[in-house]
Formats: structure tokens, C-alpha cells, sequence
């Protein structure tokens, strides 16, 4: 009997082995670096903008991998750096040499990989290199090899070069403009990628890439309204067709001057017809509604914006100062606008329109408010300290109201009242999004007249919070009129640019594989 017994217990050892064996999870690295940068801004990125996250830090990012998720349990995954910076200026190459150094180094030092997650924004300029994204994850590739499943997920404001292309194996980006879809895209990015390892099927077959030569600011392209709303829901009707792993629009970045910059669709899948079908029916569809973008809400220039806010009774007036917008890569620092509102009679006057203005750089001021604290008067320059070429610095003076400490992006918020007006000054740029980030400061938004923010188009907290709402065409980096902002090396011809050029060529272009060469 025990002669029975010892061969069976061997085969059952032997069968338990190959169970585990073949139930092994794949190994994921994850990867990244995101920007928008305008190159018509004169500011420069630094590394410490990226506040770059290495290791388990990283999964704070993306609440769908939280440690009890059934995604994070069907991988190993090897977090390296992560950085995401706010957009700005175009991004010193020491920043970007470091950042990438120390993303290949840790790469390196965890090999090997089944798989990568590359998250990426896609609009990153940096000094004196085109297309930082395909040159990083080319130098990636160099490291992890050919045969690593990678999957990149992006911004649909970023451009997908013929390079990053040929490099991501599986690629995606948002599908709405506010991007409140941008954790479900990411998602289905990482998702995409464990399925194709748990399947065995790899690498798609086939990836459709279809560049539109069409470059448009988000502020035209929103998907909140026609036609952004329509062309949009084309995708899923592609990405759902059999043979389809995932289909994606690409809008561009138009504050940037490469050649990469344009429009771009790019369809994957194992069904040669459906992927090139879908990439070319998604690309006609774009062209064909080009002409009908418009400014998602009404833009007048600053004079008249101002006159219908002034005029207006519904609170609060939100009005965007465009051409500084931060969240699109400007300074954030240019006091053109702050200079014209402190001007007018109806912010000083008693029983006058209250103003709000989120915000001006000022670290001299935010000094100075520190020594003398709340209920002190002030008196400092804010603003123009990288931006000078509208307006120069503007010497601030008043009581001041609030002083706050730790913000991420701000570090320090100080409110100053001039009048009817509250001013934020803040010691490093910042874009205010949330009703918090008003109210954590002692600012009732709903009981002001006007709100003056430097961005584009609102972001849902704010477009919620709006009485009524209007966008302002001022000066700055990342000023909506294009045409005078002197593009010199995107190919032409290219709509708006070129309004009466041909029909493109809207074929697909099959990209190879990247473990084939290019």
C-alpha cells in the first residue's frame, strides 16, 4: 500500500506545481511623466514641478489599484516614478535627463517585466528635444526590451507621434473634455493590458494610426457641447466592434510649436479591416465637423466680457482669463488683467460690485504679509516675474484677510482686500478649481458678484457653482487667438491655419509591432 501511496503523493506534488506555474501573475512596472508645456510661454519647468512619486507612493494616483482591488490582485506590480506636474513652460532638459535617469534606473534594477503601464499626458516640450514622450519610451524600450506588453494612457490633449505609436502596444486616452473620465481611462488602460497578458493574445495585431492635420484649443473642442459631444460618441461605437481592443481621438496640444502637434486617431485591435475601418471612419468624422467648433461659451475680448459681467445680477459671474490659463501651460504670472480690474470705479466705490481674482503669484508680498499677519496692511509687487511682456509687476496694496500654509502647488495662499476686490496671492502659481479652495480661505463665492479665474473653459466645480459665465480673450502663453501666436514648425497645411487647403489623406497607416522594426 505504502508502494501505491509514495507515487501518487509525487503526482499530486508534481500537478500542484504545474497548477502554480501556470497561474504565475504577471509582472507590471509602471511608469511616467505628464505635462502640458507651452513653448510660447517664457516660463521653465523644473524637477521639483513633477513631484515625482516613487514606488507603493504611486498607487495614491489610482484608487481603482488600491490594495484590496481586484486589479491590484491579478498582477505583480513594480512601481518606479511617476512625476505629473501642473502645465507650464517648457521643461529644462537637466529636469527631464534626471527624471527619465532615475525612471530607467529603477527599471532596470527590477527587471524583468511582463508588462508596463506607461502614463504619460503627451504634451511635454522640453529644451531642445522634440517629442520627450516618444524619446522616453523609446530609452524604456531600450531597457525592458521589445517583447514587454506596453500600455500607454494619456490626455486627449497630447499628440501621438508616429514614434510613441510604434513603441506602446496598447494605447488610450479620455474621452471627455472636462476630463471627469480620467480615472475610468486609465483604468481601462491598465485593464487592457492585464487582459492581453492573462489571455496570452499580446501584442494587437494590428494599430491604426490616422494623423488629422487639425489643431484646436480645448476651449473650441469640449465635449460637453456640439460637435466634440457627437464625434466623441463615435468612439465607443468603434472600440466596441469585434476584432477591437480600444479606439481614441486625440485633439492635440496648440501651445506648443513641433511637428507633432496635430490631431491623431489611432485605433487597436487583432481584426485588420475593423481597426483600419474604425481608425479612418473616426478621422473623417473630425474632419468633417472641423469647421463647426466653436468657443464653449461666449468669448468676447476683456472690455466687453467685463461690461456683461458688471451688467449681469446673477452671482457669481464667472469670467476666465484665457490667456494666462495655468491649467494649459501658462505662467500664471501675467498681471495684465489684474492690472485693468483695479482700475474700474465699481470695485472701490462703497456699495459697489465685489470682486474675487484667483490668483497672482506673489512671494515678496506673501512675505511681507507673513511679519505683519491677518488684519495688517500690506503693500508689495505680485505677479509679472516671469511674464513680464503684457503688464509689469503690480505693486498690491491692502488689508489682508486670510494667510494659509500647505497647499501642494500654492504653499502659501495670502487674500488681500482692496476694497470691493479680493486679491489671492499665492507663493507659487496655482489654478483654483474647487469651491474649497475658496472657502478654506474665508471667500463666500456665492455671495460675490464676479469670480475672475485664470483658466479656460470651467471644470465641472466650478461651471456648477456659475450664476452665469463668460471667457475673456486676454494676453498670455497660451492665448486662444493661434494665429497670432507664430507657429513655425507644425506641418502645414493645417485647418484654421490653412482654411481652404485639400481634402488630407485620412487613410490609416498601419504602425508595426513594437518588437518589429520600424
Amino acid at each position: 500500500m505504502r508502494k501505491l501511496l509514495l507515487p501518487l503523493i509525487l503526482l499530486a506534488l508534481f500537478i500542484s506545481c504545474e497548477e502554480k506555474t501556470e497561474t504565475k501573475l504577471p509582472r507590471i512596472a509602471i511608469a511616467g511623466l505628464g505635462i502640458e508645456s507651452s513653448t510660447f510661454s517664457p516660463a521653465l519647468t523644473h524637477e521639483e514641478a513633477f513631484h515625482p512619486r516613487i514606488g507603493d507612493s504611486i498607487f495614491t494616483r489610482y484608487p481603482f489599484m488600491d490594495v484590496d482591488s481586484s486589479l491590484r490582485k491579478r498582477a505583480e506590480w513594480v512601481p518606479t516614478l511617476v512625476g505629473k506636474s501642473l502645465p507650464g513652460g517648457t521643461v529644462t532638459r537637466e529636469a527631464y535627463e534626471s527624471l527619465v535617469g532615475k525612471t530607467l534606473k529603477m527599471l532596470e534594477q527590477n527587471m524583468p517585466y511582463d508588462g508596463l503601464f506607461f502614463d504619460i499626458h503627451g504634451a511635454m516640450s522640453v529644451v531642445g528635444l522634440d517629442d520627450p514622450e516618444g524619446d522616453l519610451i523609446k530609452r524604456i524600450r531600450e531597457v525592458v526590451g521589445t517583447d514587454v506588453l506596453i500600455s500607454t494612457s494619456m490626455d486627449l490633449h497630447g499628440n501621438v507621434s508616429k514614434r510613441l505609436a510604434h513603441h506602446s502596444d496598447l494605447i488610450t486616452c479620455y474621452r471627455m473634455a472636462p476630463h471627469e473620465d480620467a480615472l475610468e481611462s486609465k483604468k481601462r488602460a491598465v485593464e487592457n493590458l492585464v487582459a492581453r497578458l492573462e489571455n496570452g493574445k499580446g501584442k494587437p495585431k494590428y494599430k491604426a494610426w490616422v494623423p488629422v492635420p487639425v489643431l484646436l484649443p480645448g476651449e473650441k473642442t469640449s465635449t460637453r457641447v456640439e460637435p466634440g459631444k457627437s464625434l466623441y460618441a463615435k468612439v465607443p461605437e468603434v472600440e466596441q466592434q469585434e476584432g477591437v481592443i480600444d479606439a481614441a481621438i486625440w485633439i492635440g496640444y496648440a501651445w506648443a510649436d513641433e511637428p507633432r502637434n496635430h490631431a491623431a486617431v489611432v485605433v487597436t485591435g487583432d481584426d485588420e479591416t475593423q481597426v483600419k475601418e474604425g481608425a479612418e471612419k473616426l478621422a473623417e468624422s473630425f474632419w468633417e465637423v472641423r469647421n463647426e467648433f466653436e468657443f464653449v461659451a461666449p468669448t468676447k475680448s476683456y472690455e466687453e466680457a467685463l461690461k456683461l459681467a458688471l451688467a449681469s445680477d446673477k452671482k457669481p459671474f464667472m469670467l476666465s482669463d484665457m490667456g494666462d490659463n495655468p491649467t494649459a501651460g501658462g505662467a500664471g504670472d501675467v498681471t495684465w488683467t489684474l492690472t485693468e480690474l483695479l482700475k474700474r470705479d465699481e470695485f472701490h466705490a462703497k456699495n459697489g460690485k465685489t470682486l474675487i481674482y484667483a490668483s497672482i503669484p506673489g512671494p515678496k508680498l506673501i512675505e511681507e504679509a507673513i511679519k505683519v499677519g491677518v488684519g495688517g496692511e500690506v503693500s508689495a509687487p505680485v505677479g509679472a516675474a516671469i511674464d513680464d511682456r503684457y503688464a509689469p509687476p503690480l505693486m498690491l496694496t491692502g488689508k489682508i484677510t486670510a494667510i494659509k500654509h500647505g497647499d501642494m502647488h500654492a504653499e502659501t495662499e495670502v487674500v488681500v482686500q482692496v476694497d470691493n476686490a479680493s486679491v489671492i496671492v499665492t507663493k507659487k502659481r496655482k489654478p483654483y478649481h474647487n469651491k474649497s479652495d475658496f472657502t478654506n480661505l474665508g471667500l463666500t463665492p456665492s455671495e460675490t458678484d464676479i469670480i475672475v479665474v485664470k483658466i479656460g473653459y470651467l471644470v465641472p466645480e466650478l461651471y456648477n457653482m456659475r450664476g452665469d459665465w463668460i471667457m475673456a480673450l486676454t494676453p498670455g502663453g497660451v492665448d486662444q487667438d493661434l494665429e497670432r501666436l507664430g507657429h513655425k514648425r507644425i506641418i502645414r497645411p493645417m485647418f484654421p491655419y490653412d482654411k481652404d487647403m485639400e481634402h488630407p489623406d485620412l487613410s490609416a497607416r498601419l504602425i508595426p509591432a513594437s518588437d518589429e522594426m520600424d
